[in-house]
């Protein structure tokens, strides 16, 4: 799913709400955990999941082209772990 494809579902599940609201609606969400995981703190969302931030060291990396190495900087990069509710949806008897 794409964000344009969480917007239709959202304008479909409220359908009191205009398109432009239903997009500013989900951008805020957005917008919220990306400021809260630059700040470096964690979002977690009940029975969905959490987000948080992993520190990757410096490394020397290749270059898979022409095999040369290359220096990689350190990063934070964003991770999600499921929650037990998503985790029990997606793994349901028979389904």
């Amino acid at each position: 799913m794409i964000k344009s494809e969480l917007v239709q579902r959202v304008i479909e599940a409220n359908p009191h709400l205009y398109q432009r609201d239903a997009e500013r609606i989900v951008g805020a969400f957005f917008n919220e955990i990306t400021k809260a995981l630059t700040r470096g703190e964690r979002v977690e969302l009940r029975g969905f999941g959490a987000f948080s931030t992993k520190h990757r060291k410096a490394r020397t990396g290749r270059n898979p082209r022409t095999g040369a190495s290359v220096q990689v900087p350190e990063k934070f990069v964003p991770f999600f772990k499921a929650g037990k509710g998503l985790r029990e949806r997606l793994n349901v008897e028979g389904g």
